[in-house]
């Protein structure tokens, strides 16, 4: 599943765009994940570094295209951005935000097409995996360790601080069925000894200063979850 996230602040190109990504869809047998933005303030609200591709129009109304790409590149080195205007000028800015390329308006198939299926090949090209980490100033993404499915690379990491204790929540996708003893759970691992999280020893820590650590696997998805309270400074 590749990841595209249109910023653009008029609907006519909005519905134009999304028709172009289903039909290379259609052409190419890429699956794509499409999400709409409508200024370069609202993807930057609260962004989470997991898109692939954003095709990115310069020219809108609260933050132009080029400082939000400025913005992104701080917390995303690996995205791939396509700027689109009316005016050639702004687009040779891209290159200082590392744009791959960038499209004139009126936008065609065929340069679009050409566009995206480069964005395509070049993310294929350098492709790495993931970890995507939440802090206060938005999310990171960091390599992480390689896993074959493309479409469950992700592993979610959060950490917060609420009402005098520190919640650390930690989500990844697993198959296979989770064994139990006595309401341990089992590594997977050929040596029992351990498991992906390392959860006995994150239940020992966490136990250590006074927290607790729960788990709740739930349709492929293990969760864990660490309470510890906060130390007073």
């Amino acid at each position: 599943m590749i990841h595209i996230a249109i910023v653009e602040d008029e609907q006519a190109y909005v519905t134009q765009f999304t028709e172009y990504l289903r039909r290379y869809e259609q052409e190419s047998g890429n699956r794509l994940n499409i999400s709409v933005f409508r200024d370069g303030e609202h993807i930057l609200n609260n962004y989470r570094a997991v898109y692939d591709i954003i095709p990115m129009d310069i020219q809108m109304r609260l933050m132009d295209g080029m400082t939000a790409a400025e913005k992104i590149r701080e917390q995303d080195q690996d995205l791939v951005i396509i700027f689109i205007t009316n005016m050639a000028q702004y687009a040779i800015r891209g290159y200082a935000v590392d744009a791959l390329d960038y499209v004139l308006k009126p936008v065609n198939y065929f340069a679009f097409f050409q566009r995206l299926d480069r964005a395509i090949g070049r993310m294929k090209k350098k492709e790495q995996y993931f970890l995507v980490i939440s802090t206060r100033e938005g999310s990171r993404k960091v390599a992480a360790l390689e896993i074959k499915d493309k479409e469950k690379r992700l592993i979610h990491l959060t950490v917060t601080a609420q009402k005098g204790f520190v919640l650390i929540h930690v989500e990844n996708y697993y198959e296979g069925e989770l064994k139990y003893d006595g309401g341990t759970l089992l590594s997977t691992k050929g040596d029992d000894s351990f498991h992906g999280y390392g959860v006995k020893s994150i239940r020992y820590s966490a136990e250590k200063y006074g927290g607790t650590v729960s788990i709740s696997p739930e349709k492929n998805w293990f969760d864990l979850r660490v309470l510890i309270p906060a130390q007073e400074k």
